[in-house]
């Protein structure tokens, strides 16, 4: 499947029970698997086996999970008596009519159930539901790992069009190279005809070598094709693989700016800023791989 964006966004809905219950999942990029679970508080007990489960999806990115349970629209509210704060209250009246000696006969069997806890919507079986939400989270986060290989996708793209510009600025360094040394080698000639008449031929020789070895970099050129090469295999790669190329990228950058330092002419230095460039544009892509 290749590499995996982190920014993504899916959500899964269901009804049990006259109830409907959703996750919502956002992801965006982090350094590391950062999971913030928001729950009901009576569906609290899921969250270690609900992390499990995300973590079991994903590796990194920071992850926002929130479940949400409301009434579903379809189903006529439930109503549940309870029963032992109904007696406690009778209880508690009673025992006012007998401080008082005689029958308090103001209120009725409505005052009763108005009574804040008396009546009340009937409560979800959360354990017997506990399976079906966790499947809802699976079937959520399937969505999301979904979502992140299609954006990942589009970055492996982008990614790779900017390996193959930097190759074309590569390939017109290295034809370029044997050139610039000879018109650097003419320079020295015509600077040493101005200044002697008879230039000592084996210091110059000694010279001309020692500026060619100064300023090749062929050496440069190798290592970031191998980083290239490197950084396109692993964009194939079906792991997480965002710190693997965000390390590539660092030897790429160190390779261009030494091309520039040792750069002899104008077309050269005007490569290594096109090669900082395409590795810039890489890096902001990159920081979204997982």
């Amino acid at each position: 499947m290749g590499i995996k964006s982190m920014t993504a966004f899916a959500g899964t809905e269901g009804e049990i029970e006259g109830w409907s219950f959703g996750w919502e999942v956002r992801s965006v990029n982090h350094r590391y698997l950062d999971i913030a679970l928001k729950l009901p508080e009576s569906f609290r007990f899921l969250e270690a086996e609900a992390r499990s489960r995300i973590g079991q999806s994903v590796k990194r990115g920071r992850l926002d999970v929130c479940l949400v349970q409301k009434k579903a629209t379809s189903v006529e509210p439930g109503l549940q008596l309870d029963l032992e704060l109904l007696s406690r209250l009778l209880a508690a009246a009673g025992e006012v009519e007998a401080r008082v000696g005689k029958p308090m006969g103001g209120y009725s069997a409505l005052d009763l159930i108005r009574w804040p806890g008396v009546l009340r919507e009937a409560e979800v079986d959360r354990e017997r539901i506990a399976p079906h939400l966790l499947g809802l989270l699976d079937e959520g986060m399937g969505r999301i790992v979904a979502v992140r290989a299609m954006e990942g996708a589009q970055l492996a793209e982008l990614v790779e069009t900017r390996c193959l510009r930097m190759r074309e600025h590569i390939a017109a360094v290295q034809q370029r190279m044997p050139e610039v040394l000879g018109a650097l080698r003419q320079k020295i000639l015509a600077r040493l005809a101005e200044v002697t008449a008879r230039p000592d031929p084996d210091r110059l020789e000694q010279e001309l070598v020692y500026l060619a070895q100064k300023l090749d970099v062929t050496e440069e050129l190798d290592r970031l094709e191998a980083h290239i090469g490197e950084t396109l295999r692993t964009l194939r790669q079906n792991e997480p693989s965002g710190r693997r190329l965000d390390f590539l990228l660092q030897e790429m950058n160190r390779e261009a700016n030494t091309l520039g330092s040792k750069s002899a002419d104008a077309e050269t230095t005007r490569s290594s800023v096109e090669l900082k460039v395409l590795i810039e544009q890489m890096r902001e892509q990159i920081q979204n791989i997982e």
